[in-house]
């Protein structure tokens, strides 16, 4: 089974990051993916997708998404539900992002005007943590060895 999706649109508006009580961070993007097919009157239609984000996703999008900005976020469908009544229960469906590739970022107010470009973050392994992957492969291989 697959649970995987895959949109690409414009950030609504500019994202909040929140924390949770312990301290996660969380951010949600409501994002406008433009269906690509015309209805009846010849028109597009939108569709309003709200996508969350956790941890250090969050963060990163928080810091460079602004409003009208277009990314691509993939993740899956998550469908929770719970009760505002005795007799009233209520399902809202939501795309958990897994990764979130900035395509075109707008400019915010804090970039200068004479440069005129956005940076666009890069998310990289560190190279202390490269060297202590390998360290970590040649010590088990090391150890397999003198068995």
């Amino acid at each position: 089974m697959l649970n995987q999706v895959m949109l690409i649109g414009r950030v609504v508006k500019d994202p909040v990051v929140n924390t949770t009580k312990e301290g996660t961070a969380i951010t949600r993007i409501s994002l406008a993916v433009r269906r690509p097919f015309k209805n009846a009157q010849g028109n597009y239609d939108t569709d309003f997708i709200t996508c969350t984000a956790w941890k250090k996703l969050a963060e990163t999008s928080g810091d460079y998404c602004t409003k009208g900005s277009l990314v691509c976020i993939s993740g899956r469908v998550y469908v929770r539900s719970y009760d505002i009544s005795e007799n009233k229960r209520v399902s809202t469906t939501e795309i958990i992002a897994e990764n979130i590739t900035f395509l075109q970022l707008k400019r915010n107010n804090s970039i200068p005007e004479s440069t005129g470009n956005v940076p666009i973050p890069e998310i990289r392994e560190r190279e202390s943590d490269k060297q202590s992957s390998l360290e970590k492969k040649v010590e088990q291989d090391g150890n397999h060895l003198k068995k």
